[in-house]
């Protein structure tokens, strides 16, 4: 398949046009984070098989592929043409030429979402409290409850002290499990800033008669004033009462009806989802991991409530497409596509029920997690000779796992490259083709799609080690941990602000709060290359 090109004026009307379309960049995620262009979805270029058919279902899409300078876009082109997806383009010069152009580059991740998340706090005004004030009233022992919207791996690592975890989606089905008079005050933190103003404004408009705050920098802005979290809390509330399944239903009702939220039935979201290659249909599950893994929607993703929204990208390639929202019925997927609608999401509706309305209707579920293979796998598996764990003879081997897992065990030698850019970097260390190549990765699947793409190359001796670094452990054979040889810049494993230090939490609280409507913030998230600081 040979792509098309877009210009980055074209890019730029297609992008405030309703037409469905998808921006996707393929770049490794610490690249994405330096700078792209707003409200492009993040796809790494090795994980293109595994995500973009949940991301994008209508085969037709316009999609346009992006990075730095348009060769790893062309590169990626190919898979998509495979895939079945027709109407494939590349921004000619990619990021170089759109800044050539004049347009702005915005940094950080989830942007949209933070750029929300802000004029949800200017909007509405939502009551802060910093966190030298909340000390001082913890000391005074004042009567309030602390809640940490965030995912429960981030809650364990480290919270304010005495906090619940309560990621955002929650909220309106558990806070009567944990506030016990009607004048306790709330208070609602995250790491930093976005989920703590979209919890209290969900709470808020819940009609609760508690005082509401946010805390003003979350975790963050504690940790920069000095005070101590609580490292590996595990306070989750109690399973929600019918008291409080009924408020939340009550509180679903009003909240749909004021935003004017379609309740669809499981016999239409079956009709739509049928139609999914026609028409792009993002199925999100916005309870906890144990009720989806327990039962879900066929074809639906777990995305908790709160983190729908926190990192809409990541879920969402397509805004003109169909988003539906699912749970128990009893008011999270209501309030999330709630927030949805204000971000400007058009065709946002809600499973009316949720999946105990699918049952009723006849309708099977799925269990666990999805593990479908990627596209092409299989037909990679079909060319590609496997090979048991054993003497590794003269093969040179290659692992195309995420750096991180490389570094945490590979096979003895292996060199680390990143499957996205294997064709631009296998010649610094294979540079004839008639190397024999040894593909690894944990599991062995990532590595079979890159030993088919050697094998494309002319590396006919290619060849994958069958199950992955996890068989080779299991058969007792040797690993090593470490750095090792790495081709190429580890960029596909980001750090969070408060993993990088002081310095980089500090630039990141300046630089959000300062965002604009488009992203751009007057302050540097992070240094410029070459910088030093």
């Amino acid at each position: 398949m040979t792509p098309g090109a877009i210009s980055s004026d074209q890019l730029a009307t297609l992008l405030q046009e309703r037409t469905p379309h998808a921006l996707i960049d393929v770049r490794e995620r610490a690249a994405f984070e330096r700078g792209h262009i707003f409200r492009a979805t993040p796809v790494p270029r090795r994980l293109l098989e595994a995500r973009l058919p949940a991301l994008v279902t209508a085969t037709a899409t316009l999609i346009v592929l992006c990075d730095d300078d348009g060769s790893q876009a062309a590169l990626a082109a190919p898979t998509l043409g495979e895939m079945g997806y027709t109407e494939v383009f590349v921004l000619g010069g990619g990021l170089t030429a759109w800044r050539a152009s004049g347009r702005p580059i915005v940094q950080g991740l989830n942007v949209p979402s933070k750029v929300f998340g802000e004029q949800v706090l200017h909007d509405r005004k939502t009551p802060e409290v910093t966190c030298l004030e909340l000390s001082a009233r913890m000391a005074e022992r004042q009567d309030m409850v602390i809640v940490d919207t965030r995912t429960p791996e981030e809650y364990h690592r480290g919270c304010l002290p005495g906090a619940w975890s309560m990621p955002g989606g929650e909220l309106i089905l558990r806070i009567g499990e944990v506030v016990a008079r009607p004048d306790q005050t709330i208070v609602v933190h995250c790491g930093g800033r976005t989920r703590s103003y979209l919890g209290a404004e969900s709470l808020r408009r819940m009609g609760l008669p508690n005082p509401i705050v946010a805390v003003k920098n979350g975790t963050m802005g504690w940790l920069l004033d000095g005070l101590e979290l609580e490292r590996g809390a595990s306070r989750w509330p109690p399973a929600p009462s019918e008291a409080s399944r009924a408020r939340a239903l009550d509180v679903a009702t009003r909240v749909a009806a004021e935003d004017g939220t379609p309740l669809v039935s499981a016999d239409a979201v079956a009709e739509r989802w049928s139609h999914r290659a026609q028409e792009n249909v993002s199925l999100l599950d916005v309870r906890t991991r144990e009720e989806y893994e327990a039962g879900h929607v066929p074809g639906s993703i777990w995305a908790p409530g709160g983190q729908a929204v926190q990192a809409t990208d990541e879920y969402v390639a397509v805004r003109a497409g169909w988003i539906v929202l699912i749970c128990d019925g009893f008011g999270r997927a209501v309030m999330t596509a709630g927030w949805l609608k204000r971000m400007g999401y058009p065709h946002v509706a809600v499973l009316e029920g949720g999946v105990p309305a699918w049952e009723r209707a006849g309708r099977p579920l799925e269990r666990g997690q999805p593990a479908a293979a990627p596209a092409g796998y299989e037909a990679s598996a079909r060319v590609v000779e496997r090979m048991a764990p054993g003497d590794l003879g003269d093969d040179l081997v290659i692992s195309v796992d995420p750096s991180d897992v490389y570094q945490r065990a590979h096979l003895p030698g292996a060199t680390w490259i990143g499957r996205g850019r294997l064709e631009q970097q296998i010649g610094q260390v294979a540079p004839e083709h008639g190397h024999r190549v040894l593909v690894t990765c944990v599991d062995g699947v990532q590595s079979t799609l890159a030993a088919a793409t050697l094998r494309r190359m002319g590396y006919a001796a290619a060849r994958v080690l069958d199950g992955g670094v996890a068989a080779w452990r299991a058969a007792g054979r040797p690993i090593e941990t470490g750095p090792g040889h790495a081709i190429g810049e580890l960029d596909d494993v980001v750090q969070k602000p408060y993993e990088r230090g002081r310095a980089a939490m500090e630039a990141y609280l300046r630089w959000e709060e300062a965002l604009d409507h488009y992203g751009v913030s007057p302050h540097a998230l992070l240094p410029s290359p070459g910088s030093g600081r």
